[in-house]
């Protein structure tokens, strides 16, 4: 115990020596901070590159195009970029503290351009640890399903990312399910982020700006899931007049139109729609032409800046699967909605304040016995939540606000017109939660991040937990780093699914008297470096992660219009861990990138597979993605993909018994098999007809291959017997062989 009080009383010395230190050091040093803004518009530019060329040192604006950094007294020349807007050059004088106004003019190049949104360095400077960015140029690039881009599938050729199941939206994070990734759009939760069944999601690449993947590190602003964050941006940049982009496919057609109503406000609307149903009307099976098979997406935004340190937001997102006829089939749909609210109170402490609604319902209809039945389920949230940055220098740089969210679950409810209805009982929770973090440069060569996050959540039992996030950056040269994270987070809320494919009956539980919160520990460390001036980026990141009350269900178990859900819950422990590598090449005529991930995936519950640990169901040994583009002329970009996965662990039939000659199956353990490995090709060719047009209209033609060597993945393996030997054999389902595709998109 003496040990232990003096090594805490030395910590603690030792903090404050550096604290004293960097006090006096920052005293020295003047603050640079301001906002980065459209000209014209004066819409904010999110994710802007500032380079400073004498110190070598970048920075990256916010998602309101704010910047702040510290510089010691000097002369300067400030850099400022934003792929499709012409650089900007600014000679700093560094006396006293500094508040700029950037503004940026569009770029009259005519050529297609790829949005990084990224500093050249981010990858080296970067505190968070596992952490993916996609810009949509290179997510358009990729060769896609059916001709049509999409922003998850892309997302599953990143490191540690899988798809849970053969052409699904549905992924899994470092062998995490796929309720333990929070998916945002604009800072709203979407909780089925799918299409026709989850071969496509729900987010238009037409309105997207950005994205980012945080695999296990979640900032603390965000929480209550335990493996990644998928954080959704729509666009906020519009042009200085009308504009519009969209595309004609095969499955779907899309149309977002852009606009600003004055000098303050601007404006987007986009949609989508499939037209399966309009084909099946022109069949000659009366089945087939009463079929309904559609979906639809609806994506609204607009921006007021109310003065210079105001602005608001209004975001609008409304989305519909419909499939069946009038007496039987399915609809399901999402809604995500959000007003916010940003102030700039000094030239410091910057506000947002957001309200956010978020639901997901769907409803079945049937008829049993010649009575109409219907089933409704609905899951919806509404958020309140205050966010904060406070920076000083470069030892405050201080994030810290809360959140308080209402979950209303309504779980099931059968209705008809001949039996009594049928109804589970309705299912509600209060979540809180207050976070405070700060990033901090204690010398030239070490950063530091630190927090808390305090969350409570409230039904019938109350839970609260300190969730704790520290990590460090230590530059080793001006192009490599080595990096440390650990990160705590807790899940209050889960999915009761026990297959791995995706499913629109989404069935969602709450912790409660019976039911412990889901909790994870991870830790992590890399080493990162760029070479030929950052054209090239590796990585190697190595994980570990110890879960707490994982669950899983009973064989078999019963989990639709279940009145009594806990029953069929088990719970235990879980660890996962791995190591990923990264290859990166970013610019030239032939760029993308090549990755592999060795992890593995287990569980340990007493209440399944005797107590013996056994593999999570989305656990893959070996991964590898290659992603290569090739621009062959000014017209034509060639692009591939190839994927590699261990076949994901499965539980199959290992004998047989027989009682008055009809036989039963003795199956194995859980996951003590595998199905076969997956792999698939992918190709896509870009076709620019005329790239150096001055018109305002310009298009281009995507031509597509998916599984270009028909290669047939099994999608689902049953086991069945001959009738008349007896004779056990196994049946292979595949979903997709060799599927050509076309598309066209235009720009105006």
């Amino acid at each position: 115990m003496l040990n232990l009080k003096f090594a805490l009383l030395l910590f603690f010395f030792t903090f404050l020596n550096v604290l004293f230190h960097q006090l006096f050091a920052q005293s020295q040093r003047i603050t640079v901070e301001g906002v980065i803004l459209e000209k014209g518009s004066e819409a904010p530019l999110p994710g802007a590159t500032l380079f400073i060329e004498e110190t070598r040192q970048g920075y990256v604006s916010d998602e309101d195009g704010r910047f702040s950094f510290s510089l010691k007294t000097g002369d300067y020349t400030l850099v400022t970029s934003f792929v499709g807007y012409q650089s900007r050059k600014t000679k700093i004088k560094a006396t006293e503290n500094l508040i700029l106004e950037i503004r940026m003019s569009d770029q009259t190049a005519l050529d297609e351009v790829v949005v990084t949104a990224r500093s050249k360095e981010a990858n080296i400077t970067n505190l968070t640890m596992g952490v993916e960015r996609l810009s949509i140029g290179e997510i358009k690039k990729l060769p896609a399903l059916m001709g049509e881009v999409d922003v998850i599938k892309a997302i599953q050729l990143l490191p540690g990312v899988q798809a849970t199941s053969e052409g699904s939206s549905g992924f899994s994070v470092r062998g995490g399910s796929p309720d333990q990734n929070l998916i945002l759009l604009d800072n709203t939760t979407v909780y089925n982020a799918s299409h026709l069944m989850g071969f496509f999601s729900v987010f238009n690449n037409d309105v997207i700006s950005d994205l980012e993947l945080y695999k296990g590190d979640i900032p603390l602003k965000q929480g209550g899931r335990l493996a990644s964050l998928l954080d959704i941006k729509t666009i906020d940049t519009q042009p200085e007049r009308f504009s519009g982009t969209g595309g004609v496919g095969l499955i779907f057609s899309r149309l977002v139109l852009q606009g600003n109503a004055g000098n303050k406000t601007t404006w987007m609307i986009g949609g989508r729609r499939s037209y399966a149903d309009l084909f099946l009307k022109l069949s000659n099976d009366e089945d087939l032409r009463d079929l309904s098979l559609y979906f639809y997406d609806l994506n609204a935004k607009m921006t007021h800046r109310l003065s210079q340190r105001d602005n608001i937001s209004l975001n609008l997102y409304y989305g519909q699967d419909h499939f069946g006829t009038a007496l039987y089939g399915f609809n399901y749909g999402n809604m995500a909605n959000a007003l916010t609210w940003g102030h700039l109170y000094n030239d410091r402490l910057y506000s947002r304040f957001g309200m956010h609604q978020s639901r997901y319902k769907y409803w079945l209809n049937s008829e049993i016995e010649g009575a109409k039945m219907t089933w409704k389920s609905t899951i919806e949230d509404w958020m309140f939540r205050a966010d904060f940055t406070y920076n000083d220098n470069h030892l405050f740089n201080l994030s810290f606000g809360g959140t308080t969210t209402w979950h209303n679950f309504k779980p099931g409810i059968v209705q008809s017109e001949d039996y009594e209805d049928f109804k589970i009982d309705n299912l509600s929770a209060l979540e809180t939660a207050l976070y405070a973090s700060n990033e901090q440069q204690l010398t030239d060569l070490l950063s530091v991040k630190y927090g808390l996050r305090w969350s409570i959540f409230q039904n019938h039992r109350t839970y609260h937990t300190i969730e704790p996030r520290v990590g460090f950056v230590y530059r080793l040269t001006d192009h490599s780093s080595l990096k440390a994270n650990y990160a705590n987070n807790t899940q209050y809320i889960q999915l009761a699914n026990s297959s791995s494919s995706s499913s629109p009956l989404d069935i969602w539980f709450l912790s409660g008297p019976n039911i412990k919160p889901q909790k994870a520990h991870l830790w992590s460390t890399g080493y990162f470096h760029n070479f030929e001036e950052n054209n090239y980026e590796a990585s190697m990141e190595m994980y570990y992660k110890n879960l707490q009350n994982v669950i899983d269900f009973a064989d078999h178990a019963d989990l639709i219009l279940n009145k009594e859900l806990e029953t069929e819950v088990r719970t235990g422990k879980g660890k996962a861990y791995g190591v990923e590598f990264m290859l990166r090449k970013n610019k030239g005529k032939v760029n993308g990138f090549v990755n592999y991930t060795l992890s593995r995936a287990e569980r340990t519950i007493p209440a399944i597979n005797e107590g013996k640990t056994y593999l999570s169901p989305y656990d893959k040994t070996n991964t590898i993605n290659v992603v290569v583009n090739y621009e062959l002329s000014r017209k034509i970009t060639l692009s591939g993909t190839w994927v590699y996965a261990t076949g994901t662990p499965a539980t199959y039939p290992s004998g047989r018994f027989e009682i008055d000659g009809e036989y039963f199956p003795i199956y194995s353990g859980r996951n003590e098999y595998r199905k076969p490995d997956y792999h698939r090709l992918d190709l896509s060719c870009t076709f620019v007809p005329n790239p150096g047009s001055k018109k305002r209209f310009r298009s281009e033609w995507s031509f597509s291959i998916y599984n270009a060597y028909g290669r047939k993945n099994p999608y689902m393996i049953t086991f069945n017997q001959e009738a008349d030997t007896g004779v056990p054999y196994a049946e292979s389902v595949y979903l997709f062989n060799m599927i050509p595709s076309i598309t066209y998109n235009f720009k105006f």
